[in-house]
């Protein structure tokens, strides 16, 4: 069979991974740039590893028309924006992952007084969850400004409850959510982009450490690692206090997890730098980052 998954969201690059992992001719139409929102080196990072992996990438596409044929495969129509030219290829399926809308339009929430953004459809909510009518709360995807994550909606929803029900005042800390992009490569992260850090707090006062390495078990194999990456971003005078890690590589959730908590605590560069990795695993390559970008030094790690 032969797939088409429109869109580049995590949703839609984790479905063309396990498609192709399969065994399945899997194509992605991409309008502009991989899971937006993230950040764009690493995004980047991971869609070269799907290409490696084995599915195309249809760059710049938008579709235009879906027609299906007496065949019963389905003709995809796009144009592509660099060329200005409308091509056209028959697929089995097509899978769309564009996003995800609220469903908020037959609930006539403006007659219970409940304000959203009428771009979005979100509900607009407060540090604590409350709407703009004063006994409802929303919580998760639908509350404009959250990360739509699914541990996210469900911490948030737990203390609303003990905040409502039992006495607590706790609010849900939506700064530094680790997520992970589940790819055959995974991309895992916490904390700002370097495009967010540059832009919140100037490109002087941020530095980047960064490093490729290659983990043994691919060592071992001969496996394929120039997408394995890791990127430190912390600001560049004082203690360096970190404000983001992006990790790709084996089991990059597992290891972002971890790495999470330091962050959330205002860990710094030197005390990252000063903790005894755990060798050999793809998680000490963090905690021996010292290459800038800045230097312009290259970061492939040589050696143990």
């Amino acid at each position: 069979p032969v797939g088409l998954i429109i869109g580049a969201s995590y949703v839609a690059l984790e479905c063309a991974g396990f498609l192709t992992g399969v065994g399945l001719d899997t194509s992605l139409l991409v309008r502009s740039i991989p899971l937006r929102g993230f950040d764009q080196q690493m995004a980047h990072l991971v869609t070269d590893h799907l290409t490696s992996y084995g599915t195309r990438v249809l760059w710049r596409c938008v579709p235009i028309k879906i027609e299906k044929l007496d065949s019963g495969k389905l003709q995809v129509i796009w144009k592509n924006l660099e060329s200005d030219v409308e091509e056209r290829e028959s697929f089995d399926t097509v899978m769309w992952a564009v996003g995800r809308a609220p469903e908020t339009g037959g609930l006539h929430l403006d007659k219970a007084g409940v304000q959203i953004n009428p771009e979005t459809g979100k509900v607009i909510v407060g540090e604590n969850e409350e709407t703009s009518a004063s006994h409802i709360y929303a919580i998760g995807d639908i509350a404009e400004g959250r990360p739509e994550l699914t541990p996210t909606a469900i911490k948030a929803g737990k203390l609303l409850a003990h905040r409502l029900f039992g006495k607590s005042t706790g609010l849900m800390d939506y700064d530094n959510v680790a997520t992970t992009v589940f790819t055959p490569l995974e991309y895992g992260c916490v904390g700002l982009s370097e495009q967010e850090a540059v832009q919140r707090h100037g490109e002087d006062n941020i530095e980047v450490y960064h490093a490729y390495y290659k983990p043994l078990e691919f060592a071992v194999a001969e496996r394929d690692a120039s997408q394995c990456y890791v990127k430190l971003v912390c600001f560049r005078e004082g203690d360096q206090r970190i404000l983001g890690l992006h990790f790709i590589g084996p089991n990059a959730g597992e290891i972002i997890q971890g790495f999470a908590l330091g962050i959330k605590c205002n860990a710094t560069y030197s005390q990252l730098a000063s903790t005894v990795g755990i060798h050999p695993t793809c998680a000490e390559d963090v905690n021996k980052l010292h290459i800038t970008k800045r230097s312009g030094l290259d970061p492939t790690v040589t050696a143990c």
